[in-house]
C-alpha cells in the first residue's frame, strides 16, 4: 500500500471519529437546528457575526433567533464532515488509479453522499427522529467501511504474520477439528455484529426521541414500567409535527423506547461475553485473543458509561463518550470478524 493511501486512510479514520464526536456534541447541545438552513447558516457560508449580517439573518428567519454558540457547533460539524467527504473522495481516486478495492471505495463515496443528504434532511425536516437516527447510523457505517478498507489494504502484511508457527506445524489429522472451531467462533462473531448494530440504532432512536433521561433510576425505570410496556410505542413513527426538537412523543412512549434500549443492551452484553469466551477458548492466535480481550474492556467501559448517563442525567462529556465507545466497540468487532475470517481461510 502506498504511503499516500496509508496516510490518507489513517487520517480519514481519525476524522470519522471526530465527526461522530461532533455530531453527538451537536445533538446533545441542542444545536441540530443551530442553523435553520443547509449547507449555509442563515444564508451565509459561516455564522453571521457583524450587526448587519445578524439583522439580515433575523429578517430572513424571524421565527428562529440566532444563537451564535449553537450555530457554531452545527457549522463546525458541517466543516469537518465536508473535509471527511473530501478525503473519502481522494481515497476513491487513489483506489481507482491503483485498481484496488474499487467496489468498496465506490460504495464508500456513495454512502458519504447519502450521509450528506441525511444531514440536509436533518435540518430541513426539523430533527425528524427517523432521519436523525439514520444520520447517526450513516456516520458509524462510514467509519466501519473505512476500517474495513484499511484491513483489506493491509491484507498481504497481515496474512504473512497471522498464523502462529505452532498452527502451521500441526498435523493434518487435527486441522478439521481446528477448522470446525474457527467456523463456530466466526458464526458467533457474525451473529454479534447485527446485535451490536441494532443496539446502536436503538441508542440513536432513544436519543432522537429525547428519551435518554426519561428514566431516572437504574436498573428499574420509574416504578411499574412493565405494565405500561408496549412495543408499538417503540417502533411506531413519530406523529407529524412542525418541529421535532425536544421530542413530540408522550412520556409513556419515551419510557418504552428507553426501556427497549436497556433490554437489548442486556442481550448485547450477554452475547458479546459468550462471543469473547468462544474466542479466548478456541482461538490460538495471539492477535485475535488480544483483540477479544480489548472487546471485553470496551464492553465494560460502554456499560459503565450507559449507567452513568442514567444516574447523572446525561452529562455532556459522558454522553459524547458513550457514542464514541459504541463506535470503537463496533469496529473492534468488525476487526475480530476480519482476523478470524482470514485465519479460517488459511486453514481451509
Amino acid at each position: 500500500m502506498s504511503k499516500l493511501l496509508n496516510l490518507t486512510l489513517n487520517l480519514t479514520i481519525a476524522l470519522a471519529f471526530l465527526v461522530i464526536a461532533l455530531g453527538a456534541y451537536t445533538r446533545l447541545t441542542e444545536a441540530g437546528l443551530g442553523c435553520p438552513d443547509w449547507p449555509g447558516c442563515y444564508g451565509f457560508n459561516t455564522v453571521p457575526t457583524n450587526a448587519q449580517d445578524i439583522a439580515s439573518a433575523q429578517q430572513a428567519y424571524p421565527d428562529q433567533p440566532l444563537h451564535a454558540e449553537k450555530a457554531w457547533n452545527e457549522m463546525l460539524h458541517r466543516y469537518v464532515a465536508g473535509l471527511l467527504g473530501t478525503l473519502v473522495l481522494l481515497i476513491f481516486i487513489i483506489c481507482g488509479k491503483r485498481k484496488q478495492h474499487v467496489r468498496l471505495a465506490t460504495f464508500l463515496i456513495l454512502l458519504v453522499l447519502f450521509q450528506a443528504a441525511l444531514g440536509m434532511w436533518t435540518v430541513t425536516m426539523n430533527l425528524k427522529p427517523i432521519i436523525v437516527m439514520g444520520h447517526l447510523l450513516g456516520g458509524f457505517s462510514i467509519l466501519t467501511l473505512l476500517v474495513l478498507l484499511r484491513l483489506r489494504l493491509s491484507k498481504t502484511t497481515m496474512a504473512a504474520t497471522l498464523l502462529s508457527p505452532p498452527l502451521n506445524d500441526v498435523g493434518h489429522n487435527i486441522l478439521p477439528i481446528h477448522r470446525q472451531r474457527l467456523a463456530r467462533v466466526q458464526l458467533y462473531c457474525c451473529i454479534a455484529l447485527p446485535i451490536v448494530i441494532i443496539q446502536i440504532a436503538l441508542g440513536g432512536w432513544t436519543s432522537s426521541n429525547y428519551a435518554a433521561i426519561v428514566c431516572t433510576e437504574f436498573p428499574i425505570c420509574n416504578g411499574d414500567w412493565l405494565s405500561r410496556f408496549n412495543l408499538n410505542d417503540v417502533f411506531s413513527l413519530s406523529p407529524v409535527a412542525e418541529t421535532y426538537q425536544f421530542g413530540v412523543r408522550d412520556t409513556i412512549a419515551r419510557i418504552n423506547i428507553h426501556v427497549t434500549h436497556r433490554i437489548w443492551a442486556g442481550v448485547t452484553i450477554i452475547y458479546l461475553l459468550l462471543t469473547a469466551y468462544q474466542l479466548l477458548k478456541h482461538q490460538p492466535e495471539r492477535k485475535i485473543r488480544l483483540t477479544a480481550q480489548v472487546l471485553l474492556v470496551i464492553l465494560c467501559v460502554q456499560v459503565s458509561l450507559g449507567i452513568a448517563n442514567v444516574m447523572f442525567q446525561l452529562p455532556l462529556g459522558i454522553a459524547v463518550a458513550h457514542n464514541l465507545v459504541a463506535a470503537i466497540l463496533l469496529i473492534t468487532l468488525v476487526t475480530l470478524l476480519w482476523f478470524n475470517q482470514q485465519q479460517l481461510q488459511e486453514v481451509l
